[in-house]
């Protein structure tokens, strides 16, 4: 890892193959299938990844769910609530105590510390009030809220979903529901794991009928999934803390799995994340509890508990495409990504998926 750049990362991608929005049904996703061994290559549907499970496969996903975290507010301007300017645009990232979120905030420079940010209903009337308690670089910042009965309730009244800002559009109704996994539980997420976009329920039930075991993690995603990398080697990488709930259940069922000699097969990144976080590091053994991580998976990691993955197509020189050139080699993954170009899949959140076995 140390001699790698964040540059080596990096591949051409047309912008007319960054998806702009979901295939018009879940389960319509091209899927590249890759063998990681020797980077063989072949074009399939998602539909058929079912098929490409083995009875006794542990399937792992991530059940967090998208917050509708892009809120927008008004400034309050020398202690006047009548007095406000310009909007901020407020990106919840997570939460940091009793009424207390970390958030980017734009245009950051502009909020300073003690300023009071004022969030509207659409009938003008004032549904949330935050101070600028810490600020940090990037646009980062803490903000207290004032108290409310209920703070989620608050936000789907006036929040949006938090598409990522290759998606070169406003967010919409649609998006409320497709850029959620339909086994999202566990509110949290200020970015989908997009992995899981692709299942639909029927697809569940075909998979449990082949004899694979589907068990959950948590990990809400946040600044350490889709944050920009500002570094030029791949050594000097950090990554933000994350919030995770690996369940004793899963954990038993991992552990079972990897004793007996059957596959884990985690869907998405985070996942990958959750449980190789979670491994023992001499044994490679799993046991249920909640904490946080900012693991950073790049070439020369050692894997322990994930077999097989699927995952979306993610940015150059990201952290993400770093993880996935661990798994299976910088070389063959490039490589791969070089043939999806050319074969015309969607790339990243809204776009297709690939099976790296």
């Amino acid at each position: 890892m140390s001699e790698l750049r964040v540059a080596d990362f990096d591949f051409e991608l047309p912008q007319e193959l960054i998806a702009q929005q979901p295939p018009e049904e879940r389960g319509q996703s091209r899927m590249l299938l890759m063998d990681r061994t020797n980077g063989a290559v072949r074009d399939g549907c998602f539909s058929e990844f079912p098929a490409q499970l083995r009875a006794g496969d542990v399937l792992v996903l991530n059940d967090s769910r998208v917050i509708p975290a892009r809120l927008y507010a008004r400034r309050a301007v020398a202690r006047d609530r009548q007095a406000r300017s310009g909007l901020v645009e407020v990106l919840l990232t997570e939460p940091a105590g009793e009424n207390l979120w970390r958030a980017l905030v734009r245009p950051g420079r502009k909020v300073g510390v003690g300023e009071r940010l004022i969030f509207l209903a659409a009938s003008g009337e004032t549904v949330l009030e935050a101070t600028v308690e810490d600020r940090a670089e990037f646009g980062e910042r803490t903000l207290r809220f004032e108290p409310v009965v209920d703070f989620f309730r608050v936000l789907e009244q006036i929040g949006h979903m938090p598409l990522p800002p290759y998606i070169r559009r406003e967010d919409t109704t649609t998006d409320r529901e497709r850029y959620q996994t339909v086994f999202s539980r566990e509110r949290g997420s200020v970015a989908a794991p997009t992995a899981g976009l692709h299942f639909t329920p029927e697809i569940l039930e075909r998979i449990k009928g082949g004899g694979i075991e589907i068990a959950r993690v948590t990990l809400h995603v946040g600044l350490g999934t889709f944050a920009p990398l500002r570094v030029e080697n791949v050594k000097d990488v950090h990554l933000h803390r994350e919030r995770y709930t690996l369940p004793g259940a899963t954990a038993e069922a991992v552990n079972h799995a990897r004793v007996e000699g059957r596959r884990v097969v985690a869907v998405g990144t985070t996942v990958v994340r959750t449980l190789e976080a979670a491994a023992d590091a001499s044994c490679g053994l799993l046991q249920g509890h909640s904490g946080s991580t900012e693991i950073f998976i790049a070439p020369g990691f050692r894997f322990q508990v994930v077999d097989a993955m699927l995952t979306n197509f993610h940015l150059p020189q990201s952290s993400l495409l770093m993880l996935v050139s661990a798994f299976a080699g910088r070389e063959r993954v490039l490589k791969a990504y070089r043939h999806a170009v050319e074969a015309g899949y969607r790339f990243f959140s809204y776009g297709d998926c690939m099976f790296v076995s």
